[in-house]
């Protein structure tokens, strides 16, 4: 269990519960930072409770990171998760993507790191790896390599693309004050939609059924998923109020 419908946030109680009673050495798989789809991040508090628990039952973490600083702005901040497992002792996988936060989607850039607990597993490890890579794609192709470690190798470069990484998170997060204001204090609805605002990330689960979905997309032309997810990216200033509009006509 993740998400808890009632409240579009995360079910912490029943994630726990869940991470106790699987088979003892499972490998559990975790969104880092801005999850997709809900949108629900846990807190950093939660990340320790959610870190003990993984750590009591000896299970294996995969973390899964594409989104590094689009949920607050911060890359570091965005790495929480991972830092607190490795400094709880965890020995991590980490699928990285740089394909959305340096806007290379057709390169699909990224990077696999393992976590080892001596030099001697790392050479196991790696060999490993190898023998799994040369089989599916042996060599990958360089271009978006060379321009991931162009920006992050030069000062100058990496200070101008954490600036614009941060602009971009900050549009997000205002596009979602700016949903909720307008459904709130401009529209009136008598519905609580915190839960656009503290989720977080380019994603939000508006908690809205699929025949309001169907609602939407009949009656206003704003397509989502059915259920209920939408891309706050995609939301601009030009049409913020008119899907807030659109949102109240469907739930009121």
């Amino acid at each position: 269990r993740y998400l808890d419908k009632k409240t579009n946030g995360l079910d912490l109680t029943g994630m726990l519960e869940d991470l106790q009673n699987i088979p003892q050495h499972s490998v559990v798989l975790l969104h880092a930072c801005a999850h997709n789809p809900t949108g629900v991040d846990p807190t950093p508090e939660q990340w320790a409770e959610i870190s003990k628990v993984i750590k009591k039952r000896d299970h294996f973490v995969f973390f899964d990171m594409a989104y590094q600083g689009f949920a607050s702005g911060d890359t570091a901040r965005d790495a929480i998760a991972l830092r607190t497992f490795v400094a709880d002792g965890h020995r991590i996988a980490l699928a990285q993507s740089f394909a959305k936060n340096m806007g290379m989607y057709g390169e699909r850039i990224g990077a696999f790191s393992l976590v080892c607990e001596s030099p001697e597993e790392r050479k196991r490890v790696e060999s490993q790896l190898k023998i799994i890579i040369r089989p599916m794609y042996s060599n990958p192709p360089m271009n978006g390599a060379r321009i991931v470690s162009e920006v992050l190798g030069s000062d100058e470069l990496r200070k101008e693309w954490l600036g614009e990484v941060k602009d971009m998170a900050d549009r997000i997060i205002t596009m979602r004050t700016k949903l909720r204001g307008h459904l709130v204090n401009d529209f009136g609805s008598s519905l609580n939609w915190d839960h656009i605002t503290n989720q977080i990330g380019m994603f939000c689960y508006t908690g809205i059924s699929p025949e309001q979905v169907e609602a939407l997309k009949n009656d206003h032309h704003i397509y989502l998923t059915k259920d209920g997810r939408i891309s706050i990216a995609g939301v601009s200033s030009q049409n913020v109020e008119y899907l807030a509009k659109a949102m109240h006509e469907v739930t009121k």
